[in-house]
């Protein structure tokens, strides 16, 4: 079993890795398929028009996540990685004005959203919560060519077909196709079994997942962890230097900058109390999501939604913790994206399929195991580090209010570097030991999440959702 740290870690942009960046990498990899000449549906003429219909989770909450922008900005060519907000903006006025795409190497196709981008709001597609259907058209109106893809949660997309393939092998396909083209040193894919490779090989998380890396990556690994790490504390900066309203019309007012300016002024005058190092940890967070929230460039961490947590704790490594260096960041870096592919592995990173704690549980989860890995702790110091974060997020719904991810999601991220933190420190006063292995726990959260009622995952139809003031 492998999944990249570059696979867990993507840059992209908001809202959510799941509502926006996957649709919008549906909708290319749909465009590669039609420039690839995919064979046609028998009988179709000329290729003249696109269109597309969300289900289940998507069609609740797309308005909320921009899933709409993303599917028109998808087939206008663009990938979340490489995208420029302001240019974006641009572009997705123009296809809903001149009702035509422009992508290279097809021409130009009829795609009018207000036609041509339907939110079905029945039953939701069979194969998960997040699903879409693609289609191109002839100049008849006959169907040329379809595709049904799943946005399964932190980017990643696979066609119905290929999510069968994995339910079928009971694996990641992506981890099966480069099990069979990589020989990993350390193709851990359980805790336990990570724990034990660890002890045969005496070896730490970090080690031997540098190890697992250097076989994709060479050279260049460290190269590309620090991409990664400037784009988390770009993101940081951008978010504490920006005030204003956040979009979305439920007129949440951007926090960190003030409450960051605040923590800058009492620098030094001895008016701290000693849990202010839980401030600086949420103001880093809240920054991270306000700015995913209005849009800007992000890393899923191990998605939109949970984007805040990883860069706050490693911001706190950095800036407040004693003897913190890079390689402490790397390192960190690393062993959060080991236990973020042991999750998703192994039960969901969805907050349409299991709820927040697929997201924000997650996400503490990998930020403890990493700070705990940065500060010296033993493997067994770590996996109890990420077993105690996931623990204590169990149950935990996703109901964003208006399907917006700013309330709760905001300040949940900001709560759960304060949970990650906590955890980390609670393992390193222990020797390892304890009564529930990670594994059972990760376990727990996936069966939780399979038996937690709809309405309280990306509906918009329960919890906090529909419980909002009435002015």
């Amino acid at each position: 079993m492998f999944l990249s740290v570059f696979d867990v870690f993507k840059i992209g942009v908001g809202p959510s890795s799941s509502h926006t960046m996957g649709p919008m990498i549906a909708a290319a990899r749909f465009l590669d398929d039609l420039r690839g000449g995919v064979e046609k549906i028998p009988g179709a003429g000329q290729l003249h028009r696109l269109g597309a219909s969300l289900h289940g989770s998507l069609a609740f909450t797309g308005k909320g996540h921009a899933t709409d922008r993303a599917v028109i900005l998808g087939f206008c060519g663009l990938l979340p990685e490489t995208l420029e907000p302001d240019r974006a903006e641009d572009l997705e006025a123009q296809v809903r004005r001149e009702g035509v795409v422009r992508p290279d190497g097809l021409g130009e196709l009829r795609f009018a959203p207000d036609g041509d981008l339907v939110f079905d709001w029945g039953a939701p597609l069979p194969g998960h919560a997040n699903g879409l259907i693609l289609r191109a058209y002839d100049t008849a109106g006959n169907t040329w060519h379809q595709q049904t893809y799943y946005s399964i949660g932190g980017g990643f997309v696979l066609t119905a077909a290929e999510l069968e393939a994995q339910k079928a092998a009971g694996a990641d396909l992506h981890d099966e196709k480069a099990a069979q083209a990589f020989p990993f040193p350390f193709p851990f894919g359980t805790a336990a079994e990570m724990l034990e490779m660890g002890t045969g090989s005496g070896l730490s998380i970090a080690q031997m997942k540098r190890a697992n890396e250097t076989v994709l990556h060479g050279a260049a690994l460290d190269d590309k962890i620090d991409r990664i790490l400037k784009t988390m504390d770009d993101c940081i900066d951008r978010g504490l230097a920006q005030e204003g309203i956040l979009p979305g019309g439920l007129k949440v007012k951007r926090r960190a900058k003030a409450i960051h300016d605040q923590l800058q002024a009492e620098k030094g005058l001895n008016l701290a109390q000693p849990h202010q190092a839980n401030d600086w940890m949420s103001v880093y967070a809240m920054a991270v999501n306000e700015e995913n929230a209005a849009g800007g460039r992000i890393v899923t961490a191990p998605t939109n939604g949970a984007a805040g947590v990883v860069p706050a704790v490693l911001r706190y490594y950095r800036d407040h913790c004693v003897g913190a260096t890079h390689a402490g960041c790397r390192d960190l870096l690393l062993v959060a994206a080991a236990i973020g592919g042991l999750i998703k592995h192994n039960a969901s990173i969805s907050g349409a399929e299991v709820g927040c704690q697929g997201e924000v549980g997650s996400a503490a989860a990998m930020a403890a195991a990493g700070l705990c890995a940065a500060l010296g702790g033993s493997n067994a110091q770590v996996e109890n580090a990420a077993e105690i974060a996931l623990e204590h997020h169990l149950g935990m719904t996703c109901d964003p209010a208006a399907g917006l991810v700013q309330v709760p999601c905001i300040e949940r991220n900001a709560l759960g570097a304060i949970k990650a933190v906590s955890a980390a420190s609670l393992a390193l006063k222990g020797d390892g030991q304890h009564f529930m292995p990670l594994d059972n726990c990760v376990r727990v959260m996936l069966e939780t999440g399979q038996d937690m009622n709809l309405k309280y995952k990306e509906t918009s139809t329960g919890g906090i959702a529909v419980n909002l003031p009435e002015c």
